[in-house]
């Protein structure tokens, strides 16, 4: 096998290999595993900034926030990612933008929250293993919903909420 061929054959590795972490987050996320979530992010310091969730320096700090707001048994989450274009750098490193469509439900206020936005991330490779080592999410869309009162009523549609109708801090158990 020629030289060039490798080369080709390791960058598809490695976009295929981006994708796959990305999505075991995205799955986590929805599962409620914060040693999963943890582990899709490299040790040491990190550049994490989740808009109103947080900016973290850390894994840890980031996984303690994800597990007081989004593993509550009344937080129902999907996220789905979408579109990914990844960028292979090096043979340890590489960037993606990715859209996410997010659905949240929760059952103690009887809101739904449906966002939109897009992932700007950097991964290095460990030891053989892709992880996460800068995500930075912006939101595009916001659609919430009341479903206490009768026939769903639409609190909020355009780019992103004001702060009073779409505070994570809310989620805490």
């Amino acid at each position: 096998m020629s030289a060039a061929l490798e080369q080709r054959i390791a960058r598809l590795e490695a976009v295929e290999a981006v994708k796959q972490l990305k999505y075991r987050y995205f799955r986590a996320c929805d599962r409620k595993q914060p040693e999963v979530v943890r582990a899709c992010f490299a040790p040491g310091e990190i550049d994490l900034q989740y808009g109103r969730i947080g900016n973290f320096s850390s894994r840890d700090d980031m996984v303690a926030v994800f597990s007081t707001l989004a593993c509550q048994e009344h937080i129902v989450e999907m996220h789905h990612g979408q579109n990914p274009e990844v960028t292979v750098v090096d043979p340890d490193n590489a960037t993606a933008t990715w859209g996410l469509y997010y659905y949240m439900i929760d059952t103690r206020r009887n809101v739904v929250t449906q966002l939109g936005g897009f992932y700007d991330d950097a991964y290095v490779r460990i030891n053989g293993e892709w992880l996460i080592n800068k995500s930075h999410y912006e939101v595009s869309s916001t659609a919430i919903y009341n479903l206490a009162d009768g026939p769903v009523q639409p609190v909020f549609a355009g780019a992103a909420a004001p702060v009073e109708l779409d505070d994570p801090s809310a989620q805490a158990g």
